[in-house]
């Protein structure tokens, strides 16, 4: 039976890139090696790492000025490293606060200097995205989560700040087109819609750097990285080229223009059951709802056995929610193709036939 992969993270990968990387793992273009077995220093390795950061500055359109890593240590560590190089200790930077991954950011940030949290929907478990967010004119940078995995919320459109934006895209880059020019760094732990986890892709801007009078350890520097080219030590080799794999096969679907019209024909189709269902609701404010992770709850917990016993039986994985919300969330990544979205949908009408 076909599995219908809706788990949040690591997740679903595209057919291809899963055969191309089972390939390479045995042997690499004939060489007689695995690729888990050559050099970072190999003319190999070069040209795998060289055409990943070539992608990934095409599929985003890359101003110059930016450079792209691939590091590791997940999103987890950019949250301390990307305050360790913007943020002096005696500066102040902006976060605004729309869940655990951005809480969690906040207090690494608050390790090298003030922060000020400028808006935040902890009030109503995160439900929402804040409006009208007002950043005092001294921060050096302001802090956002573009997706909320947990509670299924999104920027629609990010604010024009007066200030350098520091992103958190871990859960929906390459999922939508963005402006790379408003951002100081972008950051996006892979094993959302990249890759496999290990891997870490930053994108930073180099007008940004050097301006904190701290001493940097060389690991977390990132101008070190950036002439190191992002091998300062020994990378995660095999997570980087199912990275490049993955942004091969984004290119090939009609690059991220596409890609956003595929996410929102699944988001459109899931959301538009949960509102017509009776016996579910959405959890998040519907100008906000995410269009990778839909969170939703049936209006009786009761049955919630039931119904993960007939999306198991279907091949549905990977749907139960987060604790922190409870219910269930379909995350619906860039490899999603939207015949497991009609699969799910088919069980939501299944189920309310037989409890209605």
């Amino acid at each position: 039976m076909k599995k219908h992969n809706f788990f949040a993270g690591p997740a679903i990968l595209a057919e291809e890139v899963k055969q191309e990387a089972a390939k390479a793992a045995l042997e690499y273009q004939g060489i007689g090696l695995s690729l888990m077995e050559i050099s970072h220093r190999s003319p190999e390795f070069t040209a795998i790492i060289d055409e990943a950061r070539d992608l990934v500055k095409e599929l985003l359109e890359v101003p110059e000025g930016y450079q792209v890593l691939f590091l590791q240590g997940g999103a987890s560590l950019q949250f301390y490293m990307t305050a360790l190089n913007l943020l002096d200790s005696s500066k102040t930077a902006a976060y605004v606060d729309t869940g655990s991954w951005s809480s969690k950011a906040i207090k690494e940030a608050k390790r090298c200097g003030n922060v000020e949290v400028v808006a935040s929907s902890k009030d109503k478990n995160y439900n929402y995205i804040p409006k009208d967010i007002a950043v005092p004119a001294n921060a050096q940078y302001v802090h956002i989560t573009t997706n909320n995995t947990i509670f299924g919320t999104q920027f629609q459109s990010i604010p024009d700040f007066d200030q350098p934006i520091v992103a958190d895209m871990s859960s929906d880059i390459f999922s939508r087109p963005i402006d790379v020019s408003k951002y100081d760094i972008i950051y996006a732990g892979a094993q959302k819609n990249l890759g496999p986890a290990g891997c870490t892709l930053v994108i930073v801007k180099e007008g940004a750097l050097g301006k904190v009078s701290r001493e940097l350890p060389s690991m977390l520097d990132y101008s070190i990285q950036i002439k190191s080219g992002s091998l300062f030590n020994t990378g995660p080799v095999f997570p980087i080229y199912v990275c490049l794999l993955t942004l091969r096969w984004l290119k090939q679907q009609g690059g991220i223009a596409g890609t956003q019209v595929r996410n929102e024909l699944k988001a459109m189709a899931l959301y538009e059951e949960i509102d017509r269902n009776p016996l579910f609701v959405g959890t998040a404010a519907k100008e906000d709802r995410s269009r990778m992770n839909i969170c939703f709850l049936l209006n009786d917990p009761s049955m919630s056995d039931a119904f993960l016993a007939d999306c198991a039986a279907a091949g549905i994985v990977g749907i139960k929610g987060h604790r922190s919300v409870g219910g269930f969330r379909a995350s619906t990544y860039n490899a999603m193709d939207k015949s497991s979205v009609d699969v799910l949908i088919q069980v939501m009408q299944d189920f309310e036939k037989k409890n209605m």
